[in-house]
This record gives C-alpha cells, sequence and structure tokens, in this order.
C-alpha cells in the first residue's frame, strides 16, 4: 500500500487526502494549526462560498484571471458540478445565491469543514495536528517523505503541497509551500494580495465609512488612460478606501496597473440612467425642491450621507438654494453622480486578502496530474499555485479541482 504525505489540512490538502485515501493509499494528513479548515471557517463572511454553480465549464474557466489554461485538465475532471454533488452525497444541503453563489443551506461554514472531516475519518486518513513541516525528503530525485519542525521524520511515496499562501496569515497560511516548493527547486513568481480592499486618496472615503452602494458601477483605468476594469454591483466605503464584491475582482486586475503609479476611477452612482435622463430626474428634483437648499434636496437620489461629499466635489455650496442652480452646476452635480472620482494608490496587505496573486510557476507543474515536472512524486494544490480567479467561489474550485486530481494521482502513480 502505497503511503502519501499530505501538507496542509485547508479545502485543497482535505479533498486530496480524501482522494487519496479513496483509491487506496495510506494517508497522513499533516495540518500545523490546532484544527483542519482553519482559513475555510472564515471565507465567505463565515458562510463558506463553496462554489459557483455556473453551468458552462468554459465560461467557469473565464474567471479565473491567471493561468487558466492550466486548470483545463483539473476542473474537466472535477467540475464544480461534481464538488456541488459530492458535498450533497456526503449529507450536506446546499443553496445557491444571487450571482449563481453557492454555499451550505445552514450558512454555516463549519458544516463544510464538518462534512470533510467526517470523510476524512471514513476512509481512515491519519490526520495530525500540531504538525509543521520544516522539509522535504528528496532521494534520488523522488519525494521520499518530510522532516517536521519537532525534527520527526515521515517517510512516504508521494507528498502533495497544499498549505495554501500568504492570505490570512492568522489561519496559518505563513507561505510554508512556497518555501518548500523552492528548496525542491521550484521557482515562486511574484506574490501580492488579491481579492482584497483598496486604498484611496480621496479624504471622502472615511466621511463615507460604513455606507453600502448597491447596483453601482465601478470603472478603473491606468496611468495612460486606458480602461482595464468595470464591474457592476455593490460596494461599501471604509475608512481607508473601499471593498465590496466589485471592488475585490476590481484588486486581480489592479497589480500591474499599480506598478505605474496611482490608478484613477470613477464610481459612477445612477448607472441604470442616461445623462440625458439623470438630468431630467435633477431637474424635476429640483421642481418639487425650488425654495430649498440644494443639500436637503437629493434625499430621494442619494443616500443622506453622500449628499455633501457629491455636493463638495461639484463645487456647490450645500446652502445654495435650488432655483439659484445654474445649469452649468446641475451638469457638474450630474457629472459626479455618474463619474464620482477616486485614485487608487495600494491595496491592503495579505491580513486582508482572501488569496493569494502568484505562486508556484505552473510551467514546473504536470497540469494533469498536478506534479511536479522537477521532482517525481511530488504533488501541489490549491492556493500554493500561480492560479487565482475573481470572487464568487471560483478559488475554492480551484483549490477542490487541484486537491482532487493530486490526490488521485499520487495514489495511482506507478
Amino acid at each position: 500500500m502505497k503511503t502519501i504525505a499530505v501538507i496542509g489540512g485547508g479545502a485543497a490538502g482535505m479533498l486530496a487526502a480524501i482522494s487519496a485515501a479513496e483509491s487506496g493509499a495510506r494517508v497522513i494528513l499533516l495540518e500545523k494549526n490546532e484544527k483542519t479548515g482553519k482559513k475555510l471557517y472564515i471565507t465567505g463572511k463565515g458562510r463558506c462560498n463553496v462554489t459557483n454553480a455556473c453551468d458552462d465549464t468554459q465560461l467557469f474557466l473565464e474567471h479565473i484571471r491567471h493561468n487558466p489554461y492550466f486548470m483545463y485538465s483539473a476542473l474537466y475532471a472535477f467540475t464544480n458540478l461534481d464538488m456541488m454533488e459530492y458535498l450533497e452525497r456526503c449529507g450536506l444541503r446546499l443553496k445557491v445565491e444571487r450571482g449563481q453563489r453557492v454555499f451550505p443551506a445552514s450558512d454555516k461554514s463549519s458544516d463544510v469543514i464538518r462534512t470533510l472531516q467526517a470523510q476524512l475519518a471514513e476512509y481512515g486518513v491519519d490526520v495530525r495536528l500540531h504538525t509543521a513541516v520544516r522539509h522535504l525528503l528528496i532521494e534520488d530525485g523522488r519525494a521520499a517523505g518530510v522532516r517536521t519542525e519537532r525534527g520527526d521524520t515521515i517517510k512516504a511515496d508521494a507528498v502533495i503541497i497544499a498549505c495554501g499562501g500568504l492570505s490570512y496569515p492568522s489561519t496559518g497560511s505563513t507561505g510554508d509551500g512556497y518555501r518548500l516548493a523552492e528548496e525542491a527547486g521550484h521557482s515562486v513568481t511574484s506574490l501580492t494580495p488579491s481579492l482584497v480592499p483598496l486604498i484611496v486618496r480621496e479624504t471622502y472615503c472615511s466621511q463615507l465609512m460604513g455606507l453600502s452602494l448597491k447596483n453601482v458601477t465601478l470603472t478603473l483605468q491606468d496611468s495612460r488612460k486606458k480602461k482595464f476594469y468595470e464591474g457592476f454591483g455593490e460596494m461599501m466605503f471604509t475608512h481607508f478606501g473601499i471593498t465590496g464584491p466589485i471592488v475585490l475582482t476590481a484588486s486581480t486586475y489592479i497589480q500591474k496597473p499599480l506598478k505605474s503609479g496611482p490608478v484613477s476611477g470613477a464610481i459612477n452612482l445612477k448607472p441604470a440612467l442616461t445623462p440625458v435622463q439623470l438630468d431630467k430626474r435633477l431637474q424635476r428634483d429640483f421642481e418639487k425642491n425650488i425654495n430649498r437648499n440644494i443639500g436637503n434636496s437629493l434625499g430621494a437620489l442619494l443616500p443622506a450621507s453622500l449628499i455633501p461629499v457629491i455636493l463638495a466635489l461639484s463645487e456647490i455650496d450645500p446652502q445654495k438654494k435650488v432655483h439659484e442652480i445654474t445649469r452649468q452646476e446641475r451638469h457638474r452635480l450630474a457629472g459626479c453622480i455618474q463619474g464620482m472620482p477616486l485614485t487608487v494608490t495600494g491595496t491592503a496587505d495579505f491580513s486582508q486578502a482572501i488569496i493569494t496573486q502568484g505562486g508556484i510557476n505552473v510551467k514546473e507543474i504536470d497540469s494533469s496530474t498536478m506534479e511536479s515536472r522537477l521532482v517525481r512524486g511530488l504533488y501541489f494544490a490549491g492556493e500554493v499555485l500561480d492560479v487565482d480567479a475573481e470572487t464568487g467561489g471560483y478559488n475554492l474550485q480551484i483549490a477542490w479541482s487541484t486537491g482532487r486530481l493530486a490526490g488521485l494521482s499520487a495514489a495511482q502513480e506507478e
């Protein structure tokens, strides 16, 4: 019987261990934390967006931002729909929400973790907690086991590295996988936080802290004024900038443009209206409030906390009477409503990042098995790879699919 050591008890590691054990291997799962699934527990604000229910695998691949072609074999072998079926077969009820996001019906990430832990137990996986790996054992160009931080040697016929990236380091994601991969001769690409809030220069963000906006459009352009992102949906202001679904997705596109300096952008607060329609709407609102101050006349159009900010950006005195507003001022106001300016100077750090952008160079990995091209019997899965996607359950599916493929390949390798 083959012995397989899996390093990391997160999403990819647990599914790799289950898949290898299912195939008849003896599996030892090594997790440095006090429990498995620690990062899974906090994903989706504690609800765990397990995958996306998109029923077209090709379309699913379009949401993978870096190295989507590397994911072909893994994703077609174990699709998002396969993962949903697997979890439900294991007794976990699921539900699909807006944007095809899939959650446990209970809204509890702990139920996802319990389901996987039950599978680990059912297939007899030897789970060793509080066990950090210090070195890989490589003999004659082949993975032969690991040495733990305590100095214990664990011999194995294959090793799967699935210990995450650098995001949410409090959950144990401290880059161990990159260190171990480099030790084996692999190269690691530039590592940056992704699916992360953006830092904005404008001080109005702190004024608006906590304000959520729905059905708005965020547009970003690089230093050459070329648009590189446009997203429609929800966002929120923070004390240092902006966050929320469309912002997190924007962050997957922004690292390269930021290298050339601050990125300019705009928020369209009323994207459903044409400029002509918005102007007519403003005129109607002005007629109803003709003798009031402009600062008290926009409540039907904008959230209360946003009104003084928009008026300041439009250079209009909030105490000015509506009937005194000039046509030029009205047009400036409309321009700010449909193009609220902002300047992105950076992103939040890894402590707030959902995923890591960058990772082990996928050219050094066989995409059909997840095995290293440099060291036989060494496999990789999950966030440690240089593959990442937009928000919406896509990144967890990368973990599931690569974990499944790595586990099966390691167990079935001759």
